[in-house]
């Protein structure tokens, strides 16, 4: 079945269908009904350029992927893009990524967008002062970015969790422990989101008149590995921290390893809570003393990312709807009162 027959078969023009079956508008409901309907009974599948002819759309988006240090073994990303991928197979819709070096990015995202071969841009690995939002919000494709931009002005459509407002509430938890000497092991610097939850946990301390040392503060890819050696570096000092903030479970991962190494166990002697309550490979009920940590679905995230990214391409939503997720904290048993000197 071609899409010639099937407009023979329904009496209505390929254009119609083409729309119909693309979700467009001006298509009424009864119409696309009829259409879905047929295309089913008949296992009709579009053809790829008819329906780039019919609607002019590729049927795709992209992703400019950094290539370096911090994104080999990013399981957070592989997580994310899974929901994404997912959402784009559930609409029709195709990944185009185009990986390249962090400082060619903004050249690349250029030559995809003027290639034509994506409909919308996604964007991802946001920094302070990201001058990407710009650049993007100059040429006609639709985009949308996961996360926000300390320094630019939020006049552009996002998705992002609240991580201030989490380590905020992981902190005070900390706090009415009876914590006064916290660490936080946190992601690479530079970024938006390490900025945030550095922030998040700077304010808790300010509230209750306490800083945060620069000694007691690592930044680094977020990978067990550099949790260990972000633990070791964080213990070997004379004042340890008693209570210790992951920015994620594969960092307290590491942690946790250097701990027990020293005899020291979670929630007894180190208090400890991470972020990223739901990556699959790392259930914090797994660990050996159950984590205490924020959680926010990445992979919901990506599912919710594509379906607004592929609603703007199809519908010409050009408004800069934004979404703030709050995170919610999930107490364990990694988490308990501080040590009495």
């Amino acid at each position: 079945m071609n899409l010639k027959q099937l407009s023979q078969l329904l009496g209505i023009s390929q254009t119609t269908i083409s729309r119909a079956l693309n979700g467009y508008p001006e298509v009424s409901a009864e119409t696309r009904r009829r259409v879905m309907e047929a295309a089913e009974k008949t296992g009709y599948r579009p053809n790829a350029a008819a329906q780039r002819l019919a609607t002019g759309k590729v049927g795709s988006i992209g992703l400019v992927m950094p290539i370096g240090e911090h994104h080999r073994s990013d399981v957070h990303f592989g997580e994310f893009l899974s929901g994404l991928g997912e959402e784009a197979s559930r609409s029709g819709f195709h990944l185009v990524i185009m990986p390249t070096e962090p400082e060619k990015e903004r050249e690349a995202l250029r030559g995809l967008a003027a290639s034509g071969s994506v409909d919308g841009i996604y964007l991802a690995y946001m920094k302070k002062n990201d001058a990407r939002i710009a650049m993007m919000q100059s040429l006609s494709l639709p985009f949308l970015v996961h996360g926000r931009s300390v320094g630019v002005e939020e006049d552009y459509p996002y998705l992002d969790v609240d991580n201030e407002g989490a380590f905020r509430d992981a902190t005070q938890l900390l706090l009415q422990l009876g914590h006064t000497r916290i660490g936080l092991l946190n992601g690479p610097e530079g970024y938006d989101f390490t900025y945030r939850r550095c922030l998040g946990v700077e304010k808790a301390l300010a509230a209750n008149g306490l800083t945060l040392h620069p000694n007691n503060k690592r930044h680094g890819s977020m990978t067990d590995e550099e949790g260990y050696l972000g633990m070791e570096a964080l213990l070997s000092q004379p004042e340890k921290p008693t209570a210790i903030l992951c920015a994620s479970t594969a960092l307290a991962l590491g942690a946790i390893r250097s701990m027990n190494q020293r005899g020291l166990k979670p929630g007894k002697d180190i208090s400890l809570i991470a972020h990223d309550d739901v990556l699959p490979l790392l259930k914090p009920d797994n660990f050996s003393v159950p984590l205490t940590t924020t959680r926010s679905s990445l992979r919901a995230a990506g599912v919710r990312v594509g379906q607004r990214l592929i609603n703007r391409i199809k519908f010409a939503q050009m408004e800069p709807h934004q979404e703030l997720w709050k995170a919610e904290l999930v107490v364990r048993s990694s988490t308990g009162p501080a040590p009495k000197a």
